[in-house]
């Protein structure tokens, strides 16, 4: 019989506070009264924190302030880009071409290269890229003459060689 009551109340209690400790946390995260503010400026108020704070479609509360959401990816994916490249040929970057093939015509030889968004294009000895040049093309593939800047500002010029069909380890 003691221990019918003793689990009927601890029963009640534990449900007691899973009733209390719910509309504890809904107090907490509600925005300040607006009792303190005056006439217009609290009714404003008011409307600002309502609009401000929606609940989202599924119902789920919005994320309060100072606290990340702990199952977004730490690194973010997108990268981060720069200014937009200019069209054609000027917009290849020398890192980003990849080498699709040469062809040997009677004006000389010519690349046939593609970007990253699969754009191909035609390329020739002397061609400026968006930070190189075109050096050589041969019929193995093509090299280019990378201009950039080291960690000091201090402009650095590379010949960089890319393959149709590159060996094992090297950079494509």
């Amino acid at each position: 019989m003691k221990h019918s009551h003793k689990a009927l109340a601890v029963s009640s209690l534990l449900a007691l506070s899973l009733a209390v400790i719910p509309a504890a946390h809904a107090q907490s995260a509600a925005p300040a009264p607006a009792a303190k503010k005056s006439g217009h400026h609290a009714k404003a108020a008011a409307a600002q924190a309502g609009a401000a704070a929606p609940a989202g479609a599924n119902g789920a509360k919005p994320a309060e302030a100072g606290k990340r959401d702990p199952f977004l990816p730490l690194v973010n994916e997108k990268q981060a880009s720069g200014p937009p490249l200019p069209p054609g040929k000027a917009g290849l970057v020398v890192a980003t071409v990849r080498i699709d093939g040469t062809v040997r015509s009677p004006e000389g030889m010519m690349a046939v290269v593609s970007n990253p968004d699969q754009r191909v294009y035609f390329l020739r000895e002397g061609d400026r890229l968006y930070d190189g040049d075109v050096e050589k093309i041969g019929l193995d593939g093509v090299t280019f003459k990378e201009n950039s800047k080291d960690a000091f500002g201090k402009p650095v010029e590379r010949l960089v060689t890319k393959r149709i069909y590159p060996s094992a380890g090297e950079q494509q």
